[in-house]
C-alpha cells in the first residue's frame, strides 16, 4: 500500500449545440482519422478575461503526425490557447473540432456553443496534456498514476493496461520506478512519468505546455530527448516552448504569438532562421547565441 505521508512538503502541481450541427461518429467504437482530416482544428477563436481580449481570431490546424511548436513572449496567449484547445477554458467565439468530432461552434449570435457532455467526454479521449509542473497525483505510485485513467475511465483490461504502462516506463528510461511516489523522483523523472501518463490513453494528439520550464538544464535534456523520440515516431504534438533550437529541430511548423494574435507562422527552420515579421525578429534576437 502506498503511504501518502511518505514525503513531506507541498507536491508541485497544476449553451448546447443543435444536434444537427454536430458530427459524432462511432461514439461507442473506434474513430477513423484520414490523412486529409486534421487531428485538431481551431477556427476564429476568441477569448477574453475580464473584458481584456487574450485570443483574437486565432485559427490553427494540426495534421496527423505533425509537430507544431507555439512560441512567443509571456502573456502572448500561448497557454490560454492550449487551455481552450484542451477544454480547460471555454472559448467566447470560434469553432473547435477533434477529427470528425465538433466540440464547439459559433451560434447565430457569434458566441461559442459547446456540444453536450457525451461529446465533450469523447473529445477528451482524443488528446493528452502534459503540464509544465507535472500535475501527478502525489499519493499515487508511478504505476498507478499511469494506469488509473486507462483502467477507470477507459475501462480497459487490467493486464493490457499494466503491460502498456510498463512498456511506457521502459521507453521513458524509468524501469524500476513503478512503486515510487512522485516526490521521490527528480523533476525530469516526474515529467517523463507525466508524458507516459498522457501516452497511456493512446491519444490522437499530445499537448505540452512549457514541458521544461520547471527543470534545470541537465534534466531538460532528458525530457527533450523523449519528445524528440516521439516526433521521430510521428506522434502528433502541439508544444508551447521557449526552447528555440528544439522548436527548430523537432517541429514541422512554428506559430509565433504575441498580443493574442498569430503574428507569423511557417515551416520551423524557415521561421527560426529567417523570420519575416519585425516582432518575430525582435523576439528571436533575444535567443541568439544560446
Amino acid at each position: 500500500m502506498i503511504d501518502r505521508f511518505r514525503c513531506s512538503g507541498e507536491q508541485r502541481n497544476g449553451s448546447t449545440l443543435q444536434k444537427a450541427s454536430l458530427t459524432l461518429a462511432n461514439l461507442e467504437g473506434a474513430h477513423v482519422m484520414t490523412n486529409e482530416q486534421p487531428v485538431v482544428l481551431l477556427e476564429h477563436a476568441q477569448k477574453s478575461f475580464g473584458g481584456t481580449p487574450v485570443l483574437k481570431d486565432i485559427s490553427l490546424k494540426v495534421q496527423p503526425g505533425e509537430v507544431v511548436a507555439v512560441i512567443g513572449p509571456s502573456g502572448g496567449g500561448k497557454s490560454t490557447l492550449l487551455r481552450c484547445m484542451t477544454l480547460l477554458e471555454t472559448l467566447d467565439a470560434g469553432r473547435l473540432a477533434y477529427g470528425d468530432l465538433v466540440v464547439a461552434e459559433s451560434d447565430g449570435a457569434g458566441a461559442a456553443a459547446y456540444a453536450p457532455k457525451a461529446v465533450l467526454k469523447e473529445a477528451k479521449t482524443r488528446f493528452g496534456l502534459v503540464f509544465q509542473n507535472f500535475n501527478l497525483f502525489p499519493h499515487y505510485s508511478v504505476l498507478k498514476n499511469i494506469t488509473d485513467a486507462p483502467l477507470h475511465v477507459q475501462k480497459r483490461p487490467k493486464d493490457e493496461v499494466l503491460a502498456a504502462a510498463r512498456g511506457l516506463l521502459a521507453k521513458m528510461g524509468l524501469e524500476g520506478k513503478e512503486d515510487m511516489v512522485p516526490c521521490e523522483l527528480s523533476g525530469g523523472q516526474q515529467q517523463r512519468v507525466a508524458i507516459a501518463r498522457a501516452l497511456a490513453l493512446d491519444p490522437d494528439v499530445l499537448f505540452f505546455d512549457e514541458p521544461t520550464s520547471a527543470l534545470d538544464p541537465e534534466l531538460t535534456k532528458d525530457v527533450l530527448k523523449v519528445i524528440r523520440d516521439l516526433a521521430a515516431e510521428n506522434m502528433t504534438m502541439v508544444i508551447v516552448t521557449h526552447e528555440m533550437n528544439f522548436a527548430r529541430d523537432v517541429a514541422d511548423h512554428i506559430v509565433f504569438m504575441d498580443g493574442g494574435v498569430i503574428v507569423e507562422e511557417g515551416p520551423a527552420e524557415q521561421l527560426i532562421n529567417n523570420p519575416q515579421h519585425q516582432r518575430t525578429q525582435a523576439f528571436l534576437a533575444k535567443f541568439e547565441g544560446e
